[in-house]
């Protein structure tokens, strides 16, 4: 199954895509400054039989982009989108 990080997942079309790319058999990577939506939207996407990891980063801060980053590919494998 492919592994799809999703940037702006929190909230709107990021949480939108997020959900309906697990209902279609993807594991999802949750990026975001808020990690209780972040939470709320990986517990909805697993209670329907999903995969789905969080991890809350600004993007304009590099840094925690890529420690981000390298939270979810520890806990999804390699990220293919």
């Amino acid at each position: 199954m492919p592994v799809v990080l999703v940037t702006g997942a929190s909230t709107g079309i990021g949480a939108a895509l997020a959900k309906n790319l697990a209902r279609r058999g993807s594991s999802v990577g949750l990026l975001a400054r808020r990690g209780e939506l972040l939470e709320a939207i990986a517990t909805e996407i697993r209670a329907g039989g999903g995969t789905a990891a969080w991890a809350t980063a600004d993007v304009t801060d590099r840094a925690q982009t890529e420690a981000a980053v390298a939270s979810l590919v520890a806990e999804l494998g390699d990220i293919d989108l």
